[in-house]
C-alpha cells in the first residue's frame, strides 16, 4: 500500500474494541491520523472538539447508532466525508444513509483492503471537488477581470474598449458604437446600459434595416389614433417604451434621410412628435447607435447626414475584428464552451491543441459570432470531451487563414522561431511604453537587466 506524504484524519465510530483496534492498526500503517470512538454519543462529542477529515462510522451501536450520529452530526462535521459500515442485513439502511448525507457504505465482513480503496475513492472525489472549486474560481475571477457586461477579452485592443465603454455607461451621453458585423456592437450596448446608472430602466433595441421604411417612423415615435387608415387608437413610439432607458439604435446607417431628420431633432430637442399629433412629448432617453457601415463614406454618397453623424459620434467605441485581436480566441472558445455545456447538457473540456493552433491561423470573416457558432457546432458534433480539427472542418478547409509559421520563419528552427519573436515583443513593448524601459520590463514580464542585455543582442535602436 502507498504510504500518504499528508496525514488526513480520521474517526473510527464502532462499539466493537475489535473492530476499532483493527482498523485503527491498519489504516495509521498506511498514513492516517486515527482516533476512535465506542458508539455515536462519544463520536459526537469527539467531533464537537476536533475536525476530522473522514469518518468510519458503524450502523447498528448501543446508545446511540450511525443513523442518529449522522442526523445529529449534519451541522457539525463540516467538510468530513462520512462512511457507514453495515452488516449484511442492515445494506437498506445503509443506502439510506447514503440519502441522508453519507458517502458510501462498506458491508461487514470486509477485506483491510476493501476499506483503504473505499477511502482512497472519497479522498480522489474530494480532490476533484477541490480542484473543481479553484477552477470555477479561477474562471470567475478571469471573467472578472476580463469582461464588460457579457464579453470576455483580454487583448489590449478590447480591455480599452472595455474602459472607454465603463466610462460611457456612467453618464447620458450619446455613444456611436462602430465595427464589423460580428463584432459584437450590441453586446457593448447592453453592457453600457446594465452597467451605468440607466440600468433600472428598460433598454429598447431597434434594428433600423429590419422594419419597412413605411414603418420605422410609426414604430420610432408612435401615432395618435386616426394618424392614418388602421390607427384606431393611440400607441406609444419605442423612443417613449425606453424612457428612463436606453434605446439601442442597431444599423443606424440603414435609416432612411427623412428619418434622419427626424432623428436628429431628438437628440437636439429630447422630445418627439407622434404621427398625427400637433404636439411634441419631452423624452429622458439614452441614445446608443451602433453600425457596421463607414459613416464617412456614407456621408460622401449622400446617404447619410453630416449633421447627424456629429449629434451621433459624441463618444465612439471601435470594436476590433477578431482577426485583430486573435489572443482573446482561446478565452473566447472556453467561455463558449462553458455556456454550451449548460444548453446543451455536454461536458467537452476545452479545444485541442491543434485545432487550436488552426483557430489561431484562420482570419474569421464573421468575427466572434462566427467563432461562437463554430464552437456549437463543434460541440454538437463532438464525440469526444475534446474538440478536434476535425469537427471544426468549415473554417479549417477554408482558405481564408493567416499564414502559416513556416512561411514567417525559415526552417524548423525553435531558437531562431524564438529570438525573431522576443525581438518583435521588445520592439513592441518600446514602442507602446515611448522607450520607457523600466515600463518595456514589466510588459514583457521581464526583469530590466534582462531586457538591456536582449536589445544589446538584437541591436535594437531606442
Amino acid at each position: 500500500m502507498t504510504t500518504k506524504s499528508d496525514k488526513s484524519r480520521l474517526l473510527i465510530i464502532d462499539d466493537e474494541a475489535n473492530m476499532r483496534h483493527m482498523l485503527s492498526t491498519v489504516l495509521k500503517k498506511t498514513g492516517y491520523s486515527v482516533e476512535t470512538a465506542a458508539d455515536g454519543a462519544e463520536g459526537l462529542e469527539m467531533i464537537q472538539q476536533s475536525q476530522f477529515d473522514f469518518i468510519l462510522c458503524d450502523i447498528k451501536m448501543p446508545k446511540m447508532d450511525g443513523m442518529k450520529f449522522l442526523e445529529l452530526s449534519r451541522d457539525r462535521i463540516g467538510a468530513a466525508t462520512v462512511i457507514m459500515m453495515s452488516a449484511y442485513g442492515n445494506i437498506d439502511t445503509a443506502i439510506e444513509a447514503m440519502k441522508s448525507g453519507a458517502y458510501d457504505y462498506i458491508s461487514k465482513p470486509f477485506k483491510t483492503d476493501e476499506v483503504y480503496l473505499t477511502l482512497k475513492k472519497a479522498e480522489e472525489r474530494e480532490r476533484l471537488k477541490t480542484e473543481n472549486r479553484l477552477l470555477k474560481e479561477r474562471l470567475k475571477k478571469i471573467e472578472g477581470d476580463y469582461n464588460f457586461g457579457k464579453m470576455v477579452a483580454k487583448s489590449k485592443a478590447m480591455q480599452a474598449v472595455f474602459q472607454l465603454a465603463n466610462r460611457a455607461a456612467q453618464y447620458k451621453t450619446t455613444v456611436l458604437i462602430l465595427g464589423d458585423s460580428g463584432t459584437g456592437k450590441e453586446l457593448i450596448a447592453r453592457g453600457i446600459h446594465y452597467g451605468g446608472t440607466r440600468a433600472g430602466g428598460p433598454l429598447i433595441p431597434v434594428n433600423c434595416g429590419g422594419i419597412p421604411e413605411s414603418l420605422l417612423e410609426s414604430e420610432l415615435f408612435g401615432y395618435k389614433k386616426g394618424a392614418f387608415t388602421g390607427a384606431d387608437r393611440d400607441k406609444k413610439g419605442l423612443f417613449q417604451e425606453a424612457g428612463g432607458g436606453t434605446i439601442f439604435l442597431d444599423e443606424i446607417g440603414e435609416l432612411p434621410l427623412a428619418l434622419q431628420v427626424k432623428l436628429l431633432r431628438v437628440l437636439q430637442e429630447n422630445e418627439v412628435r407622434p404621427l398625427g399629433d400637433s404636439k411634441s412629448l419631452q423624452i429622458d432617453v439614452r441614445v446608443i447607435a451602433a453600425t457596421s457601415k463607414k459613416l464617412e463614406d456614407e456621408i460622401k454618397k449622400g446617404s447619410f447626414r453630416e449633421d447627424l453623424y456629429y449629434r451621433l459620434n459624441v463618444m465612439t467605441v471601435r470594436l476590433p475584428s477578431l482577426c485583430e485581436r486573435i489572443e482573446d480566441i482561446p478565452l473566447l472558445c472556453q467561455h463558449f464552451i462553458g455556456r454550451f455545456n449548460e444548453t446543451l447538457g455536454r461536458d467537452i473540456s476545452g479545444v485541442a491543441p491543434d485545432a487550436m493552433s488552426r483557430l489561431l491561423e484562420y482570419h474569421w470573416p464573421g468575427n466572434v459570432r462566427q467563432l461562437e457558432n463554430a464552437i456549437e457546432r463543434a460541440m454538437v458534433i463532438a464525440d469526444d470531451s475534446l474538440l478536434l480539427p476535425e469537427h471544426f472542418a468549415a473554417e479549417l478547409n477554408s482558405n481564408n487563414r493567416h499564414p502559416r509559421m513556416e512561411t514567417v520563419f525559415e526552417g524548423l528552427s525553435i531558437k531562431n522561431a524564438q529570438k525573431v519573436i522576443e525581438r518583435k515583443l521588445i520592439a513592441q513593448a518600446l514602442e507602446e511604453t515611448g522607450g520607457n524601459r523600466t515600463q518595456a520590463a514589466r510588459l514583457l514580464e521581464i526583469s530590466h537587466p534582462s531586457l538591456l542585455s536582449k536589445i544589446k543582442i538584437y541591436g535594437i535602436d531606442l
